[in-house]
């Protein structure tokens, strides 16, 4: 019986325990939940102003969504001017076969397909190697103005225009790629992400919200 009593006892222990962790837990979520959010929407702010031409809205708030062949929305972030025209449009592409795991790229194009920029936004490259992804402003600038017609989505050591890292070929060869997969998506959907845009801004102007 006592045996059966201790065992009673720790079984309510650990309950207690997982009762005050989940607690716990619940609590410092609600308490950092709004924060975190607002820190992800700040650094996301600085990085459209990076990839974007100037524009005048709020293009975190004149996001729209695309969805294609069944896989997850893409969220397109457009840039417009005072008169509301659009300037370019951004949306994150990931490179799944970085070095150390997937690449986050912001990409900005113009109306045409066009690249204004690209920064990379989340990376676990190796430090004074593959992080040159993010430190090499040459080499990140080299991929502004560029399209799929005009250049060769590689690194050269592939062919391609681009240059490769000393002792890093693999990160640079999978930013490249995902980028040329970006342009892709935009020369297959551009008809569909231009009419998105235009809709969410008539739908803005009418009185009803678009209701």
């Amino acid at each position: 019986m006592k045996f059966e009593k201790d065992q009673l006892q720790m079984v309510m222990a650990l309950f207690l325990v997982a009762v005050i962790a989940a607690a716990l837990l619940g609590i410092t979520d609600m308490f950092t939940r709004e924060p975190i959010a607002m820190a992800q929407k700040e650094a996301l702010h600085r990085a459209l102003e990076q990839v974007l031409p100037v524009y005048a809205n709020d293009p975190q708030s004149d996001e729209v969504e695309i969805v294609s062949d069944g896989e997850e929305a893409v969220h397109i972030y457009p840039g417009k001017d005072e008169k509301g025209r659009l300037t370019g449009i951004a949306w994150e592409v990931v490179a799944p076969d970085g070095y150390s795991g997937r690449i986050r790229i912001l990409l900005g194009l113009h109306p045409d397909g066009s690249i204004q920029a690209i920064r990379v936004t989340d990376h676990r490259e190796t430090p004074g190697l593959g992080d040159g992804i993010v430190k090499n402003v040459a080499w990140l600038a080299s991929f502004v103005g560029r399209s799929l017609t005009d250049t060769q989505w590689a690194v050269k050591k592939d062919g391609g225009d681009f240059d490769q890292f000393t002792g890093a070929t693999i990160t640079p060869r999978a930013v490249v790629k995902a980028v040329r997969h970006g342009l892709d998506f935009y020369h297959a959907h551009s008809q569909v992400i231009l009419e998105a845009i235009r809709k969410a801004d008539a739908s803005e102007l009418r009185p009803d919200g678009g209701q």
